[in-house]
C-alpha cells in the first residue's frame, strides 16, 4: 500500500507522560517483531481448544471447554483488560492470526466498498450476536460455540483476503465493536512521541508498512489518532516506524470521552446506543422477568413466539427504546440551550456519557459470572486432560469449584461499579457542555434531559442486578 496522507494540522496528542513501549522488558516485547505472536498463540490454542472440544466433547455447558471459557472466562476477563489497559484481546486476537498469509493473497488491490465504510454493519451484526446469544442458547451449546469460533476465523480469514484494509475488524466484526466502543473508556492510546518527527517523515511506515512489518490494518495515521475507536491495539505501526516514534501512552482518566474528538456521525452514537443498552438487556435476558414477558407476548400476540416474540423484545430494549430516548433528551437539551445546532450535533455531544454508565453495567455483570465461576474451568480441563488419558493436576474433577470471591460481596462491589458509572457520565455531562458557554439556567436546563436519561439507566441497572439471574456455565440462580 502506498498511502500518503496528509500532515496533521491541530490533533489531540497526549504527551506520553508514561510510554508502555519504553517500559523496562514490557517495552522491548511488545516491539519486538513477534511480539504480538506471544500473545495470540496462547489464544490460537485455546481456540483450537474451544473448536475441538465444543464438537467432541460433552455438550453439557460446565464441563466443555467451549462454553466455560468463551461465556464465563472470556468475557470477564476481557471487561477487566479493557478497564486497565485497553484493547488487549484484539491485540491478541487469534482470528487475525493468518493476516500476513491474507494479505498476500490480497495483494493490498481491493478496498471495501465505500458505501459500507460506516458502522452500521457492526451495528447489525453486534445486534444479530446479542440475540442469537438468548435465542439460541449459545451460553449452552458447545457445539454452536465452536462452530461460531470456526465462523468468525474463516470471516476474518476471508476478508483480510479480498480486500486492501482489514474491514472484517474496522467495519463488522462483533467482539471488535464492542472493545472499541469499551476502549474509549481505557487508559491508554496510541500516540507519538514527536509530532516533528512524523511531520518530516517521508514513507509513513505506521500506516503504509515496512519491508518487514505490515502498517496498521484499520489504516490509521498515528499523528492523526485521537481516539481508540478503531484502533485494535497490534501496535504494528510501532514496528514498523524507523524512527521509533510511536508511544503507547497513558493519559488522563476519562480524556477522550470528555473531549470532542469523535466525528459527528449518526453511525459511532448509535454504536454507543446499542452497546450501553445491550448491557441491561443482556442481563434482562438472564432474569425472571423476562420469561414473564415472553409468555405474556405470546398469548397476546400468538404468532409472536419463540424466535420472533424475542426479537420483538430485543429491537424495542436495544434499539427502539433507547434510541428514542437518546434523541429526545438530545432535541430537548438542543430547545432548553436556546442553541441553533443540528440534532445531530446535541446528540453526538452527549451520546459518550453513556460509556462509565455501560461499562459499569458490563462490569457488574460479566464480573458476577466471572466471580461466580472462575474456577469451573479446573475441573472441565481436568476432565479434558482424563478423556484423552492424562491425570492434570493428578486429582478428580471437583465439580463444585466455581467461585473466587463471598456471594456476599458481589451485590455490594455491582453497586459501587453502577454508582461509579452514574458520577463519571455526570461528569462527562458537564464537561462536554462547557464549551456552550450557557448562563447558569440555561446550562442547567439543558443537562436536565440526559441526567434523567442517566439516572433512568443506574435506576434500571440497579433493578436488573438485584434479581435473580440465571448462573450460566453453571447451575441455578445467583443473588
Amino acid at each position: 500500500m502506498t498511502t500518503s496522507l496528509p500532515t496533521p494540522q491541530t490533533p489531540y496528542q497526549p504527551q506520553p507522560r508514561f510510554d508502555l513501549l519504553h517500559a523496562p522488558l514490557v517495552g522491548r516485547v511488545l516491539r519486538w517483531r513477534w511480539g504480538r505472536l506471544l500473545f495470540q498463540a496462547p489464544l490460537f490454542l485455546l481456540l483450537a481448544l474451544i473448536v475441538y472440544d465444543g464438537l467432541t466433547g460433552p455438550q453439557l455447558a460446565p464441563e466443555n471447554i467451549a462454553t466455560v471459557s468463551a461465556w464465563i472466562h472470556y468475557r470477564g476477563l476481557v471487561i477487566l483488560a479493557l478497564l486497565f489497559f485497553g484493547n488487549l484481546f484484539c491485540m491478541s486476537c487469534p482470528f487475525t492470526l493468518p493476516r500476513t498469509l491474507a494479505v498476500r493473497l490480497s495483494d493490498r488491490g481491493r478496498r471495501w466498498p465505500r458505501v459500507l465504510r460506516q458502522k452500521w454493519l457492526a451495528i447489525a451484526l453486534l445486534f444479530l450476536l446479542f440475540f442469537l446469544y438468548e435465542w439460541l442458547d449459545l451460553w449452552a451449546s458447545p457445539w454452536l460455540t465452536a462452530w461460531l469460533a470456526v465462523g468468525y476465523f474463516v470471516g476474518a480469514f476471508v476478508l483480510e483476503a479480498l480486500f486492501a484494509e482489514s474491514p472484517f475488524c474496522k467495519y463488522l466484526c462483533p467482539l471488535g465493536s464492542f472493545n472499541f466502543v469499551a476502549s474509549t473508556a481505557s487508559p491508554f492510546q496510541i500516540t507519538t512521541r514527536s509530532q516533528d518527527i512524523c511531520r518530516t517523515c517521508v514513507g509513513k511506515e505506521c500506516v503504509n508498512g515496512s519491508k518487514s512489518v505490515l502498517g496498521c490494518g484499520t489504516e490509521l495515521f498515528v499523528p492523526q489518532v485521537q481516539s481508540n475507536l478503531d484502533c485494535v491495539f497490534c501496535l504494528d505501526c510501532a514496528r514498523a516506524c524507523p524512527h521509533d516514534n510511536v508511544a503507547l501512552a497513558a493519559r488522563p482518566i476519562l480524556h477522550e470521552l470528555r473531549s470532542d474528538v469523535w466525528p459527528h456521525r449518526w453511525d459511532v452514537g448509535f454504536l454507543i446506543v446499542l452497546w450501553a443498552a445491550a448491557s441491561l438487556s443482556n442481563a434482562f435476558g438472564m432474569t425472571p422477568p423476562v420469561y414473564q414477558l415472553q409468555a405474556g407476548l405470546a398469548i397476546a400476540l400468538p404468532f409472536l413466539t419463540g424466535g420472533l416474540g424475542l426479537l420483538l423484545i430485543f429491537g424495542v430494549l436495544n434499539l427502539l427504546l433507547p434510541g428514542s430516548l437518546t434523541l429526545v433528551a438530545s432535541w430537548l437539551s438542543r430547545s432548553f440551550a436556546g442553541r441553533n445546532e443540528s440534532l445531530r450535533a446535541s446528540f453526538s455531544r452527549f451520546i459518550p456519557a453513556l460509556i462509565p454508565l455501560g461499562f459499569g453495567m458490563w462490569l457488574a455483570h460479566y464480573g458476577f459470572h466471572f466471580a461466580t465461576g472462575a474456577l469451573t474451568i479446573i475441573p472441565v480441563l481436568q476432565n479434558f486432560a482424563l478423556d484423552h488419558g492424562v491425570r492434570l493436576l493428578g486429582a478428580t474433577p471437583n465439580w463444585m469449584l466455581g467461585p473466587i470471591l463471598p456471594s456476599r460481596w458481589l451485590l455490594p462491589l455491582e453497586m459501587v461499579f453502577m454508582l461509579v458509572g452514574l458520577a463519571a457520565g455526570l461528569f462527562i455531562l458537564n464537561e462536554r457542555s462547557r464549551p456552550l458557554q450557557l448562563s447558569d439556567g440555561r446550562y442547567l436546563a439543558a443537562l436536565l434531559p440526559w441526567v434523567a436519561l442517566l439516572v433512568l439507566f443506574t435506576l434500571t441497572g440497579v433493578y436488573l442486578l438485584t434479581l435473580p439471574m440465571e448462573m450460566r456455565g453453571t447451575v441455578g440462580f445467583g443473588h
